[in-house]
């Protein structure tokens, strides 16, 4: 037991590690994966707001000599940084723990109260007086293990262990400076500087914060409410302030630097092309993701009713109750670390739900990190309440470790991404599908354009491919890239480049810009992006730009040239005759557990081998239609095919 006692952290981190690998991706996945990977990888400059701690420390471990890929070390680097998470947290909670009459309101009644506690403590023998102390002591370093776990296995939190992504070390600087803000706070001198070390290391855990993810902000409010209750409003509180900012802002440029020292190098991924102030300001406040932020009343209340209707599958409901017997204890045996999750939770929700986007669950983490703090109270009034007699815990611990098994058996389906090879083999299905060296148009981000920046530019598979984003033609910097990509594809559409960018300034600056003129301009460019590269390469268009853009005539094609359906997407060619397509020999992975994202994928693949099919049986080639079909019928049995295409190969 002296042991348990010595090492439960170092316990409590490995045993979350090891159900993190159980359920780690061993690819690439939905979103950003292949393009973090990437930049991790090859040291580039990702997407607002740059992530320059991440980039440099999963450069350094990709770094490590291993058998493995470079996606499965950048997802394992994923878990390693959740696991010192919890590591962190059961640290601090048993910190909390240790000290709750420094974060308590008590009264002199209750002062005296507890000394009269004391007082019977002490007439007791010494055998009873160690006795009890060693359940005390138990009693919270299970306190802080489980409460660790309900927060380690939550699902938002747990599925930022599976592959990679920046909230992953995000939750390791956090709960750090949560740590040192802890420690900062207990630290107790005769002389009114005494702390000022403490309070330096805090200010350095907060910078390194900033320089992964702007949205340690939400950690402030917090902050300031324990930093002002120890050092009060006076002369020395902000001596100290300043003293700290002066550390502060020195390490925060300094890392920070990397995105302009870096650009300049011009890497395969140079998001936002930062190498000058207003480049880099651009994109440090990610400023072309500020329309999605505090866009409307309605969107805050759709973000805030998700939030609250997902909350309790967040712990499958369970740990929800040490939650709530939490609130209660923390309010009455340490009010000011109580007050301190309340202002961190609030901040943390009521910035996040002003922030319209799909993938919003990352943004409530803070929150979740603050609740679980919460719940360490619950199980340790719970340990109280349950316990069998004085002298043990088994009663307890086993009921609620019961409970938290539970959470995990039920979350872990949901979270499960050890078998997701889904957008591994639509990417390379797709890639491979295409001819030597084409040109593929496509917003199809979260499914393959990210991906295909890994596969390409790390495990360098078909790198003759160029894939363009139409979205990202939206943006100044993407040219750069293109014609650091691809010189030949953006030598041929600079007449159109320049007075493109040329209309697309005022409006990246926020001056009077003329809409028609930017508008007609980026269209010219999509449509000599296609013609004028035909000569060279095969182009294909993505099925998104068909239905939509092209549907609605955003988009179109000049007179005289045609869209065929060509596996996974449309083939441009000048020719109405029939032009033969490839056997569809690909092979997609589903897993049995599909996300909407692999959904999605299921639709697309199914979708174009239907269009594939109806164009074969078009020009009365029903052997080759059948062929489709039955693809379709062996590989994607959930996709509904058509009623009337069905029939025919009944």
């Amino acid at each position: 037991m002296n042991i348990f006692r010595k090492y439960y952290v170092i316990f409590t981190g490995l045993f979350s590690l090891f159900i993190y690998l159980l359920t780690l991706a061993p690819s690439v996945v939905e979103i950003d994966s292949g393009e973090l990977a990437t930049v991790q990888a090859t040291l580039g400059i990702a997407h607002p707001t740059g992530y320059p701690l991440f980039s440099i420390l999963g450069y350094l471990f990709l770094l490590l000599p291993s058998p493995f890929t470079k996606i499965l070390m950048a997802n394992l680097l994923a878990a390693l940084w959740c696991s010192l998470g919890v590591m962190l947290f059961t640290l601090t909670a048993k910190t909390v723990l240790d000290n709750l009459d420094k974060f308590s309101f008590a009264t002199k009644d209750e002062k005296s109260h507890g000394s009269a506690k004391k007082d019977k403590k002490k007439s007791s023998s010494p055998k009873e007086i160690k006795k009890a102390d060693e359940l005390t002591e138990d009693k919270k370093i299970f306190a802080s293990i489980l409460g660790a776990f309900v927060l380690a296995f939550s699902k938002t939190f747990w599925n930022q262990s599976t592959s990679v992504e920046v909230y992953s070390l995000h939750i390791f600087l956090l709960i750090l400076n949560i740590y040192f803000l802890v420690k900062a706070y207990l630290y107790r001198s005769v002389s009114v500087y005494g702390d000022i070390k403490h309070w330096i290391v805090f200010s350095l855990a907060l910078a390194l914060c900033f320089s992964n993810h702007m949205t340690t902000i939400l950690l402030l409010p917090g902050i300031a409410y324990l930093y002002f209750d120890k050092n009060r409003f006076s002369a020395v509180s902000y001596k100290k302030l300043l003293i700290m900012l002066l550390c502060f802002f020195p390490l925060l440029i300094a890392i920070y630097s990397y995105l302009p020292l870096r650009a300049s190098q011009n890497p395969v991924i140079n998001w936002g092309n930062p190498i000058d102030m207003e480049r880099i300001l651009r994109h440090v406040s990610g400023k072309q993701y500020q329309v999605w932020l505090f866009s409307s009343m309605d969107s805050a209340q759709k973000q805030f009713s998700y939030f609250i209707n997902n909350l309790p599958s967040e712990y499958a409901i369970i740990s929800l109750l040490f939650i709530a017997v939490g609130l209660v204890q923390s309010f009455r045996s340490a009010r000011k670390f109580f007050i301190f999750s309340v202002i961190t939770f609030f901040s943390t929700v009521l910035y996040s739900i002003n922030y319209n986007i799909v993938d919003i669950d990352s943004y409530f983490l803070l929150a979740y990190i603050a609740l679980g703090f919460i719940s360490v109270f619950g199980i340790l009034k719970l340990f109280s309440v349950l316990k069998s007699h004085e002298n043990s815990y088994v009663i307890p611990l086993s009921v609620i470790s019961v409970l938290i098994v539970l959470q995990i058996i039920i979350i872990f389906k949901d979270i499960d991404r050890s078998g997701c090879l889904s957008f591994e083999d639509y990417t390379k299905g797709l890639l491979m599908s295409t001819d030597k060296k084409s040109l593929v148009f496509s917003y199809q981000w979260d499914y393959f354009v990210s991906e295909t920046y890994y596969f390409q530019n790390v495990e360098n598979f078909r790198k003759d491919v160029a894939v363009i984003d139409k979205e990202l033609l939206r943006r100044s910097w993407y040219y750069n890239q293109l014609q650091r990509n691809h010189p030949d594809i953006a030598g041929k559409l600079q007449p159109f480049i320049s007075p493109f960018q040329q209309a697309l300034r005022p409006f990246e600056r926020d001056e009077k810009f003329d809409p028609n003129l930017l508008e007609r301009l980026y269209r010219d460019l999509m449509t000599h992006l296609v013609t004028d590269n035909m000569a060279d390469r095969s182009v294909y268009i993505a099925p998104e730009i068909v239905e939509n853009e092209m549907a609605h005539g955003e988009f179109t094609l000049p007179k005289g040239y045609y869209l065929i359906p060509d596996l996974f997407l449309f083939k441009v060619v000048k020719d109405t005759s029939y032009i033969p397509a490839a056997d569809p020999n690909f092979k997609i992975r589903l897993p049995k557990n599909k996300n909407q994202y692999i959904l999605n994928i299921q639709n697309f693949v199914g979708s174009m081998l239907v269009r594939r099919a109806m164009y074969e049986m078009k020009f009365d080639r029903s052997d080759r239609a059948r062929v489709y079909i039955n693809k379709i019928k062996s590989d994607l049995p959930d996709y509904q095919i058509p009623y009337d295409l069905a029939n025919v190969f009944n």
